[in-house]
């Protein structure tokens, strides 16, 4: 898809009457409009990246990450501080619904809690990542 008719693209250019929670110069947030859990945010780089697959273990898109996983935290420990359990990760191909880069942001419970199956681990199937293993995964060798 082009980053011109990427939906994620149109809101991150304001294009949309989505409402954000969050916007830097780097990502921009905004909540879930299917949401799976009590609270359901996504954190989406302003630059449209497609997939987790086309990250490298470079020191900028580290950073990134790094950076979307810190905004998703916070925007999380402010809006749901009673949650017991939160859940930050990206899905990989071809699991993905949209070809931009996205970070779930979920304070649990899932709702309903079947849902909890599309946010799981599959393996070497892919399916769902956990932010902290992407990182790792993309962590520049210094």
């Amino acid at each position: 898809m082009a980053a011109s008719s990427c939906i994620f693209c149109q809101i991150a250019r304001s294009s949309t009457s989505t409402i954000l929670l969050h916007q830097d110069h780097k990502v921009i947030a905004f909540q879930d409009i299917n949401p799976s859990a009590f609270r359901h945010y996504l954190v989406i780089p302003i630059e449209h990246i497609p997939t987790v697959n086309d990250l490298h273990k470079r020191s900028e898109d580290y950073t990134l990450v790094s950076h979307m996983l810190n905004v998703g935290q916070t925007l999380l420990q402010r809006d749901a501080p009673q949650a017991k359990e939160y859940r930050f990760g990206f899905h990989q191909p071809p699991f993905n619904s949209i070809d931009h880069l996205h970070l779930h942001c979920l304070a649990l419970p899932f709702i309903p809690r079947w849902r909890e199956l599309k946010y799981s681990s599959l393996g070497p199937l892919g399916g769902f990542v956990e932010a902290g293993v992407l990182l790792e995964r993309i962590k520049p060798s210094f």
